[in-house]
């Protein structure tokens, strides 16, 4: 995985002090929350923006196979089927 700037954490946490009880904010993230402080390398950042944004927040978690693996096997699925028409098969 690549490595985040040093100040992620702290422009991350500017931009929820910004917002933080005055807009909303959608976070979509592929890492559990208990993984952020070490992605971030900054653990009291990292508190300081859960905190924020965890406050008034629905937390939707989904589990399973992804959409995007999905339309990519759709897609060789149809090619596959257009190579057998064209073929006359």
């Amino acid at each position: 995985m690549r490595r985040l700037p040093a100040t992620a954490a702290e422009d991350l946490l500017e931009i929820f002090v910004r917002r933080y009880e005055k807009g909303s904010i959608i976070v979509t993230s592929n890492r559990p929350l208990e993984d952020w402080g070490k992605l971030l390398g900054d653990n009291a950042a990292t508190g300081a923006i859960l905190d924020r944004f965890l406050h008034h927040a629905d937390v939707i978690k989904l589990d399973g196979k992804s959409y995007r693996m999905h339309d990519r096997r759709e897609q060789h699925r149809q090619a596959n089927t257009d190579n057998l028409n064209e073929k006359g098969v």
